[in-house]
């Protein structure tokens, strides 16, 4: 993840919490009631997105991984290229 995707993700739960306390004092709710909803909904919000960035972690479909990924496909489609046709012949009969 990039600092600014960071960045944004941070004012986007402040803007959130902001929204939810506006939205909750003009609905008719009570100060002190508003000021306990808020951080409920906040955290709520952090909840889903931790469960979402677990799911990624453990599915492998994080960007690390993906690019680990390529990163091993093209050193091994490079080796491949480089070795002579009686090479690829011997490595395929060792299998």
């Amino acid at each position: 993840m990039r600092r600014i995707d960071v960045i944004a993700i941070s004012l986007g739960f402040a803007t959130l919490g902001l929204g939810a306390y506006v939205l909750l004092r003009w609905l008719g709710v009570p100060q002190e009631q508003a000021e306990i909803w808020t951080p409920t909904v906040l955290l709520g919000g952090l909840m889903v997105w931790l469960a979402t960035y677990a799911f990624r972690v453990v599915s492998g479909k994080m960007t690390y991984h993906q690019q680990l990924q390529n990163y091993k496909r093209a050193v091994l489609a490079k080796k491949l290229a480089e070795m002579s046709p009686e090479e690829i012949a011997k490595l395929l009969q060792e299998d």
